[in-house]
């Protein structure tokens, strides 16, 4: 350990992040799909670097995180459709928030304002015929599903740029 103040840490995780994103972003918006491989990076990333930044009480103590949103997310799958590409991100990405009471209610604050701006800005870009034009073999634009992962995402990265900026 490191021994990194919070922000730091979650801007070292911010950085680490980013590449994994962006590719998921680009998969979900072009195939309506988020890779494994992106899902398993992301736990690698939380487990490697994790281990550096974080005390090691608590980096252990959120991989049970990832347990509890897999098994969440599992029954919302069975009994409300939500994609297992969905459910594996947001099970890979729960370890890096923290479960204190105020970042409980950021990242719920995150989630609600992340779904609303990814939804109007897909249906508002789908929308535009250059913005079609311009990517015409993207699944999303036709999809009758909404991909989800960019609010994942979002959310990730909203979080770990607020905790990055607290001093």
């Amino acid at each position: 350990m490191l021994g990194l103040s919070v922000p730091t840490a979650a801007l070292v995780f911010l950085i680490a992040v980013l590449p994994i994103c962006a590719w998921v972003i680009y998969t979900d918006l072009k195939y309506m799909k988020i890779r494994n491989v992106a899902v398993l990076a992301l736990i690698a990333v939380f487990a490697v670097v994790g281990m550096f930044v974080l005390p090691f009480d608590i980096w252990l103590w959120r991989w049970t995180h990832l347990a509890v949103v897999l098994g969440v997310g599992l029954l919302l799958n069975f009994a409300a459709g939500v994609g297992m590409g969905d459910v594996k991100f947001a099970a890979a990405a729960a370890p890096f928030f923290s479960t204190e009471p105020s970042h409980l209610w950021l990242m719920i604050i995150l989630m609600q304002a992340c779904l609303i701006a990814a939804f109007l800005t897909h249906r508002g870009a789908r929308a535009i015929p250059a913005v079609r034009a311009a990517t015409p073999d993207w699944v999303s634009w036709g999809h009758r599903k909404f991909p989800f992962g960019l609010v994942l995402v979002g959310t990730l990265v909203g979080y770990l740029g607020v905790v990055a900026s607290v001093t």
